[in-house]
């Protein structure tokens, strides 16, 4: 493969992931529901560009672990299919990462669509 190839296979490969993700995991799912209805609250109340830079972080950063929970969690059911105990850490800890973030998020956008709201 030559270089002009290499960026273009690159992003398709990162979209395949993507993808996988969105369409076999349940919690991205969940998560991609919750963005959108986040976006469509946003264009709603017409938040202010500070306020979607905000938004556009916290949803980038749940999709963004979210990813790398679910490789994280497949790498592990690659290496071993017995109930290892530091394959339960790691993949506990993984989720643990993306439930806080995801908690996080949830209190930022109540934060940031309460002056909205009220």
């Amino acid at each position: 493969m030559n270089k002009k190839q290499r960026l273009p296979k690159s992003f398709y490969y990162a979209m395949e992931g993507i993808l996988y993700v969105v369409k076999n995991e349940r919690n991205m799912q969940i998560h991609t529901v919750v963005a959108i209805l986040a976006i469509i609250t946003g264009c709603w109340f017409h938040i202010s560009v500070a306020d979607w830079i905000i938004l556009t972080i916290v949803i980038g950063g749940v999709f963004s672990l979210e990813l790398i929970n679910t490789a994280i969690e497949k790498t592990v059911d690659l290496i071993t299919d017995s109930h290892h105990p530091l394959a339960k850490i790691a993949k506990d800890a993984a989720a643990g990462a993306v439930l806080i973030y995801a908690v996080v998020s949830v209190i930022v956008g109540v934060l940031l669509f309460s002056k909205y709201m009220f």
